[in-house]
C-alpha cells in the first residue's frame, strides 16, 4: 500500500486491468481508457517478437495489454506530458521497463530511430475540432477531438513508422470509414481486415476496427460483427473473455485455404456447413 501511495499523485488512482495482474494509473481529471482501447489491443495483429509502436498511447493501456500477447518491445508515443508521465509510472509499477518505452512527443513531427516497426497500433481522437461538446479540460478535449492531430496526420505517422509488410491497426468511428480507407491507401497501407463493433445485435455499429498491411496487395476481409451486450444488458461471452484475459486476442475467423466452407447434406437432406 505504501508503494502505491508513493506511486500516485493527487487525484490519481490505481485500477486493475483484470488480466495478468496488470494495474494502470488513471485519474478523473484526464481521459481514462475505454472499451475501444481494449478491443484494439486484442484485435491488432502483432509479431511474436520484434518492435511495436503505439501512437496516441494515452496512459499506456494498449502497450501494457499487448505484453500479454507478444514478447516484442513496445514504444508508446504520447503528446500530453501528464499522460506520458502516468503511462511511464504504470510501466514502472508493472515492472515492464524492459518491454515498454513511453516517449513524450508529437506524432506529427516524431520519426522512429533506427529500424522501422513490425506493427503499429493507434486509437486516435475521433471528433473534428468543430464538432461535439468540447470539454473545458484540455486533457479530455485532446483525447476526444482532433486538436493535436488530424486523421491524416495519424495515418502518415503510421506509414513512415512501419516496415514493408508490417501491420497497422486502428479503431475509430464507422462514420470515418471512407476517410480511413482512402487515407490508408494514399499512404500505401492496404486495408486487410475490418470488424464492426455493435452495442447490441439490433443496433448499428458504433466502432470500427481496421487493420492494413504496408505495401500489401488489395484484398480486404469483412469479419463477423462483434456484439458488446446481450439482450439482458450483460456483456457477451466474447467480451467477457477479452476483459478477463481468457482470450488474448479476438478470433480472426480464418478459413482453410481461404475457401468458403463446403455445403454438406445430412440424412434428411438438410444443408449443413462444415
Amino acid at each position: 500500500m505504501n508503494a502505491e501511495r508513493q506511486l500516485l499523485q493527487p487525484g490519481e488512482r490505481l485500477d486493475d486491468l483484470l488480466t495478468h495482474d496488470l494495474k494502470i494509473i488513471q485519474s478523473s481529471e484526464v481521459f481514462s481508457f475505454s472499451l475501444d482501447a481494449v478491443l484494439l489491443a486484442r484485435f491488432a495483429g502483432v509479431p511474436p517478437r520484434g518492435r511495436i509502436l503505439d501512437l496516441c498511447t494515452g496512459n499506456g493501456v494498449i502497450p501494457m495489454l499487448l505484453t500479454t500477447r507478444t514478447a516484442a518491445t513496445i514504444d508508446g508515443v504520447e503528446i500530453q506530458p501528464r499522460l506520458a508521465d502516468m503511462a511511464s509510472r504504470s510501466v514502472k509499477f508493472n515492472r515492464l521497463n524492459d518491454r515498454i518505452h513511453i516517449i513524450e512527443g508529437d506524432l506529427r513531427e516524431w520519426k522512429p530511430e533506427g529500424e522501422l516497426y513490425d506493427a503499429v497500433t493507434v486509437n486516435p481522437p475521433y471528433l473534428p475540432v468543430a464538432s461535439g461538446d468540447r470539454k473545458e479540460n484540455i486533457h479530455q478535449a485532446m483525447a476526444r477531438h482532433e486538436i493535436g492531430c488530424k486523421l491524416e496526420d495519424v495515418v502518415a505517422a503510421c506509414a513512415r513508422s512501419v516496415k514493408a509488410g508490417g501491420k497497422v491497426a486502428m479503431v475509430h468511428r464507422p462514420s470515418r470509414m471512407a476517410d480511413m480507407i482512402d487515407l490508408m491507401r494514399r499512404y500505401r497501407i492496404e486495408p486487410k481486415r475490418i470488424r464492426f463493433v455493435h452495442p447490441r445485435k439490433d443496433a448499428e455499429a458504433n466502432m470500427i476496427l481496421i487493420e492494413g498491411t504496408r505495401d500489401g496487395r488489395p484484398e480486404v476481409r469483412l469479419l463477423p460483427p462483434l456484439i458488446v451486450y446481450e439482450e439482458d444488458g450483460e456483456y457477451t461471452q466474447e467480451l467477457l473473455a477479452v476483459f478477463y484475459g481468457q482470450a488474448a486476442e479476438l478470433p480472426d475467423f480464418k478459413r482453410t485455404n481461404g475457401r468458403t466452407p463446403a455445403v454438406k447434406r445430412n440424412r434428411e437432406g438438410e444443408e449443413k456447413r462444415s
